[in-house]
């Protein structure tokens, strides 16, 4: 890799000094390269695959989500991957009439905290509700991840459209990955 060329510099004329007429202009060029590690790597890598990754703590018997090869609790490496079913139940949500920015909205979106429902599970995933009226959603509303089709998957949390009421016990049973 070569390095970039310096920055663009002169010297300044007598009049612009003493006058204080300097005018600088650059574009910055930043590259970069991100990783996301091993735990949240396989964790994107799953969501990706249409399937939700956990760790396991076998000592306080704590599924990690998203996943963490450390247990903050016990202070060791955690044990083992392990799928996680994508359903689960409204932890706690709301409804919004506004975007981040302050922008009113017709529709109000449902932000919500998923419990995944495993044992000891240490905390839920914040996402959206959708397929579901305002005045229908409820805490421990029961509830399944709606994928998008897989050729539009990017390996994000995004790769989970929303989360949908679960309407059937059988919905999620040979779900295509």
């Amino acid at each position: 890799m070569t390095a970039p060329p310096p920055f663009p510099t002169r010297s300044l004329s007598d009049r612009e000094f003493h006058e204080g007429v300097v005018t600088v202009s650059h574009s910055v060029r930043a590259e970069y390269s991100w990783d996301a590690g091993e735990a949240i790597g396989r964790y994107l890598d799953g969501l990706r695959a249409g399937r939700i990754m956990g760790r396991e703590c076998r000592r306080c018997g704590r599924v990690l989500v998203p996943p963490r090869m450390f247990c903050e609790q016990c202070f060791r490496p955690t044990d083992r991957w392990v799928e996680v079913p994508a359903t689960g139940t409204v932890d706690t949500f709301s409804i919004c009439w506004v975007t981040w920015d302050m922008h009113r909205l017709t529709v109000p979106e449902l932000p919500a905290v998923i419990d995944l429902g495993i044992d000891g599970n240490a905390g839920g995933i914040l996402h959206k509700l959708g397929d579901v009226e305002p005045g229908d959603v409820h805490i421990g509303m029961p509830v399944r991840a709606v994928w998008k089709p897989t050729a539009q998957r990017q390996g994000s949390i995004l790769d989970i459209a929303h989360w949908a009421p679960l309407k059937a016990p059988d919905e999620t049973k040979n779900r295509p990955v």
